[in-house]
């Protein structure tokens, strides 16, 4: 009997990977603790545990219903909108300059806030990481960047959430992953990254819409069934 050996790049790869994202989120930790002035930030770690908690939960099940699906997330496949490519990156500068005013609200007290507010950025964060996952379940097409999949047979999704609006997961990371990151951390100031985080995310649903109107067989009849891309009732 011939016995079957693993290639050892197959096993090293995520090895490497999984190594680089513990070093990557360590050193994160560091920076965003030292921003803030201190290690005991209370809102600071619960914004730390809800992410690793919410994240890894999503992550788990997500690969649970569909492997296949994280493998081409962590991939840019062919045919991606350079648009898109550089609306992500802007989106990522910002949400982490998001951080960093809150960690230097927290250090210099620029703005105060209500620490039961923290609790609303919680809900908000817990609900919509749920309709994220969701999304993604439901979504077979759900990469990280914007194209047209004709290599994997693209077409329309119309389960779930998109029955309600044509782009849950834009509206899931806006109000889970985005505007309650000022509410947990205590930060006003925050907010403003956090608005112009939103905007990036709005220019990208509306480009990724009218990208899907005009090369994705179907999806002008599926914008007839379901009018709204984001806000059900107003846009």
């Amino acid at each position: 009997m011939t016995k079957v050996t693993a290639s050892p790049r197959l096993i090293e790869r995520p090895v490497i990977k999984i190594l680089f994202g513990g070093l990557l989120g360590g050193l994160f930790v560091t920076v965003f603790f030292w921003t803030a002035g201190k290690f005991d930030w209370l809102r600071g770690w619960i914004y730390i545990v809800l992410l690793a908690c919410g994240q890894g939960t999503s992550t788990f099940y997500v690969w649970w219903k569909d492997p296949e699906l994280l493998r081409r997330r962590s991939e840019i496949g062919e045919g991606t909108k350079t648009w898109d490519k550089v609306l992500v990156r802007l989106f990522v500068v910002l949400y982490f300059v998001m951080l960093i005013t809150a960690a230097l609200d927290e250090r210099l007290g620029w703005s105060a806030m209500s620490w039961w507010l923290w609790l609303v950025g919680t809900a908000m964060y817990i609900i919509f990481m749920i309709v994220l996952t969701w999304a993604m379940c439901v979504n077979p097409h759900f990469e990280k960047f914007v194209r047209i999949q004709d290599d994997r047979g693209h077409r329309v999704i119309d389960a779930g959430p998109y029955r309600i609006i044509r782009h849950p997961g834009y509206l899931a990371i806006i109000l889970g992953f985005v505007l309650p990151v000022p509410f947990i951390l205590g930060s006003w100031c925050a907010f403003v990254l956090a608005f112009l985080a939103v905007l990036c995310l709005v220019i990208r649903t509306a480009w990724e819409d009218r990208t899907l109107r005009k090369e994705l067989s179907g999806y002008e009849d599926y914008t007839r069934r379901v009018r709204y891309r984001l806000l059900f009732g107003i846009w």
